[in-house]
């Protein structure tokens, strides 16, 4: 698909508004899927080295 200007690409012939909300929904689960596996590999982390200590 060609667009000749920001406007047009931002209406997208009238799609503009679902496919903006799911670009959104898609960069939102994502950046949510990265920080809870940052989350998770930090307890993790923790409990190794308790666990690791009380040996």
């Amino acid at each position: 698909m060609y667009f000749t200007s920001l406007e047009q690409l931002i209406h997208m012939d009238g799609h503009g508004s679902y496919v903006w909300i799911c670009y959104g929904l898609f960069a939102l689960l994502v950046v949510a899927n990265v920080w809870s596996a940052k989350r998770r590999q930090k307890t993790l982390l923790k409990q190794i080295k308790s666990q690791l200590r009380r040996q």
